[in-house]
C-alpha cells in the first residue's frame, strides 16, 4: 500500500508540473512582442477548448493588471442547429466566463458567432432546397461554421493588423495533425503559425503536447478559476459517448466536423451514419431528444429519393456526371413544404426551445413565393 501511494503522489506531481508549464507558456506568449494583436480563443465548450480557457484565465490572473494589455476574445460558434443539451452547457460556460472576466476586470470578451438568416441550415435546406449534407456535398460546414467565425477574426485583423487564434488542438488527435504540427515546429522556432486561409491571422496551440489522458486529468484535478468544477462537462461526455465537433476555421479542418470521432455537433447532421451523441443522451435518460433523432434519420433517408428532387439544378440546367448518370437538383417545393411540416411536428413532440425561428420561416416562404413566380405558377 505505501508503494502504491508513492506512485499516486508521483503521478499527481507530474500533472501539477505539466499544468504549471502550460500556464507559464501561455503567460509568456501573452507578454510577447505581439501584445497589440488580439487573441481569439475558439471555444466549443468541449474538453480541449475548456482546458485552454482554464489555463488562459490562470495565466492572466497571475499577471498584475498593468500587464494585461492584450485583448482576448473567447468566441463560440452557434450553427442554430446545435444539440440542445450542448447549447445549454455552452451557454452556462459562457456566462461563467463572462461573469468571472468582469469580476476580475480581465480584458476578455465572450462572443458567439451565428450564420446570417439567409445562410442558416433551414433557410438553405427548406427555403432553397439544398439536399441534406453528406460526405461529398457538405455545404453546411462552410456556411454555418467557417464563414461566421472567420468573419469575426478578419474584422479584428482589419482593425489591428493581425490576430492570433488560440486552438485546443493536440498532436495525439490524429496522425495527419501530428505530422503537420511537427513539420511546422521543425522549420520555425515561433509558437505562431500563419493561418492557411485567413490572411493576417496566426494560430497558437497552447496544449498541443497534451494527451487525451492529460486533458481529463487536468479537468479532474483543477477547479476552474470561474468557480464550480468541470464535473458537468465530464458528465456531458459520459452521456454523449464521445467527443465534440471543434471550432472549424478552414476547409482543411472541415473533415473533423461530422465524423465518427466528433460526436457533439448539429442535431440535424446527416453526414454521420448515426447520431451517437443524441442517442447517448437518450440512452442515459433524456428521452425528450428521441423526436430529434427520428427527424434526422428521416431527413437522411429521403435525401436521394427522386420523387423529392427536381430534375433541374437551381440554375435551370440538367446535369450529368462523367458516367452519364443524372445529377438531381434541389428538393422540390412540395418536398420542402413536407420537410417544414415534419419539422413543426418534431418541434411539438420535442417541446423544448424552438427548432426554427420566425425570421427563418418568413424567409423560407418568401423564397418559395419568388421561385413559384419565376416559374409562372
Amino acid at each position: 500500500m505505501p508503494a502504491m501511494n508513492a506512485v499516486t503522489d508521483l503521478m499527481q506531481d507530474d500533472i501539477y508540473i505539466l499544468w504549471n508549464d502550460i500556464v507559464e507558456s501561455i503567460k509568456q506568449e501573452y507578454l510577447s512582442e505581439e501584445q497589440s494583436y488580439p487573441w481569439i480563443l475558439g471555444f466549443s465548450g468541449g474538453k480541449d477548448s475548456t482546458v485552454v480557457a482554464h489555463a488562459l484565465f490562470e495565466a492572466l490572473l497571475s499577471l498584475p493588471p498593468s500587464k494585461r494589455k492584450r485583448e482576448v476574445h473567447i468566441v463560440s460558434n452557434d450553427t442554430l442547429v446545435e444539440s440542445p443539451l450542448v447549447v445549454a452547457h455552452l451557454e452556462r460556460s459562457q456566462d461563467a466566463l463572462r461573469n468571472a472576466a468582469q469580476s476580475w476586470s480581465l480584458p476578455i470578451t465572450v462572443a458567439t458567432t451565428r450564420p446570417p438568416v439567409d445562410k442558416t441550415f433551414w433557410t438553405l435546406l427548406i427555403g432553397k432546397g439544398y439536399p441534406s449534407p453528406n460526405q461529398t456535398m457538405r455545404w453546411c460546414t462552410d456556411r454555418l461554421k467557417i464563414g461566421p467565425t472567420s468573419q469575426y477574426i478578419l474584422d479584428r485583423v482589419s482593425a489591428l493588423g493581425a490576430a492570433i487564434i488560440l486552438l485546443g488542438v493536440r498532436s495525439d488527435e490524429s496522425e495527419s495533425r501530428r505530422n503537420n504540427i511537427n513539420k511546422w515546429k521543425n522549420l520555425h522556432e515561433s509558437n505562431l503559425q500563419p493561418h492557411p486561409e485567413l490572411t493576417g491571422a496566426f494560430i497558437y496551440r497552447p496544449i498541443v503536447s497534451l494527451t487525451t489522458e492529460d486533458v481529463w486529468e487536468v479537468l479532474g484535478t483543477f477547479a476552474p478559476p470561474w468557480g464550480g468544477s468541470h464535473n458537468g462537462l465530464i458528465q456531458l461526455y459520459r452521456d454523449a459517448e464521445g467527443g465534440e465537433c471543434p471550432v472549424v476555421l478552414s476547409k482543411a479542418e472541415a473533415p473533423g466536423c461530422g465524423t465518427a470521432s466528433s460526436r457533439f455537433g448539429c442535431w440535424t447532421c446527416t453526414v454521420v451514419e448515426k447520431d451517437k451523441s443524441l442517442q447517448g443522451f437518450v440512452d442515459s435518460g433524456n428521452h425528450e431528444y428521441k423526436p430529434l433523432i427520428e427527424f434526422r434519420d428521416w431527413l437522411k433517408q429521403i435525401r436521394n429519393n427522386p420523387e423529392y428532387r427536381s430534375v433541374e439544378r437551381r440554375n435551370g440546367l440538367v446535369t450529368f456526371d462523367v458516367s452519364g448518370k443524372h445529377i438531381p437538383g434541389p428538393f422540390t417545393i412540395q418536398a420542402r413544404q413536407m420537410i417544414l411540416e415534419k419539422l413543426f411536428e418534431t418541434q411539438k413532440a420535442f417541446g423544448g426551445s424552438p427548432l426554427i425561428s420566425k425570421e427563418e420561416i418568413d424567409l423560407i416562404k418568401s423564397t418559395w413565393a419568388q421561385e413559384l413566380a419565376k416559374k409562372g405558377q
